[in-house]
């Protein structure tokens, strides 16, 4: 019986670690923020910034960062937003209708998703060229929307998968027509999955890099180059307080996104995991 504690014991210790471990790479990253240059390069490392300097964030905070801020905030909104409508359409098609082509067109979703990124830049970036949409809004929120759709279909299928379609049914035979059954009974209880999927999608095109690099120029950038251009001063030595002041600052909305909707989301992961 005695065993039993310890290993419980040894497992929390683990846990422990493990979660430390996790969480020091984003403390280091708010710790150094809020440093000044001479502290960071220190060769005594300052664990605690008493006394916190905050020049960091006012020498990235300008006008690039807030153009950069802007525009990624438009695409990833519209990203979210089309690839939800696209893939809760699609993922009721395939679940709750019989067609022929169905099983092809999950096959379909799921080879989609196994090309790499790399090997589509070039079509991608003759297609865009051709539409006359590079270094635009609506041609980078485009191939954002490509690239998060098949996996919220995939994703927002076992949601729809996991709710019985007897509830539909008992709704019409109580008076309620097909389309009014399923956005009164069934839709409600599809918002959890809708809320997981959306964030899927929003960390996706917020975090999204290469794409960005290939269709945007120089002048027009998403919080990722922008960030990434903070390492790149070939004149002078990098400012890694402002780094990772400009990375905090990055990391900001997607906090607030996940305050916002932590709840619905976690229900959601819940659910996808014992549906379906």
């Amino acid at each position: 019986m005695r065993e039993r504690p310890l290993r419980r014991t040894v497992l929390n210790v683990v846990g422990v670690l493990v979660c430390l471990t996790w969480v020091f790479p984003v403390y280091w990253m708010v710790n150094t923020a809020f440093l000044s240059a001479d502290q960071v390069r220190s060769a005594t490392p300052t664990f605690v910034p008493f006394g916190g300097d905050l020049s960091a964030f006012g020498r990235v905070f300008d006008e690039s960062f807030v153009a950069s801020m802007r525009l990624s905030l438009i695409v990833t909104g519209l990203t979210v937003l089309v690839a939800l409508v696209f893939a809760f359409l699609a993922a009721l098609a395939v679940s709750r209708f019989r067609f022929r082509g169905r099983k092809a067109m999950v096959l379909t979703v799921l080879i989609v998703q196994m090309i790499p990124a790399e090997g589509l830049f070039i079509s991608q970036y003759r297609m865009l060229e051709g539409w006359s949409l590079l270094n635009s809004i609506a041609g980078l929120s485009l191939l954002y929307v490509a690239m998060v759709l098949p996996f919220t279909v995939w994703m927002l299928r076992g949601f729809v998968d996991g709710i019985p379609v007897d509830l539909e049914h008992a709704a019409m035979i109580d008076g309620c027509g097909r389309t009014k059954a399923f956005f009164v009974v069934t839709f409600p209880l599809l918002a959890p999955g809708l809320v997981a999927s959306g964030v899927y999608a929003f960390l996706q095109a917020w975090n999204e890099f290469t794409l960005a690099t290939v269709v945007m120029a120089p002048g027009n950038r998403t919080v990722p180059l922008w960030l990434r251009g903070l390492t790149t001063q070939s004149n002078a030595a990098i400012d890694w307080p402002g780094v990772m002041a400009g990375a905090l600052l990055v990391a900001l909305p997607v906090i607030v996104f996940f305050i916002i909707v932590q709840n619905k989301m976690t229900s959601g992961l819940v659910a996808g995991a014992v549906k379906g």
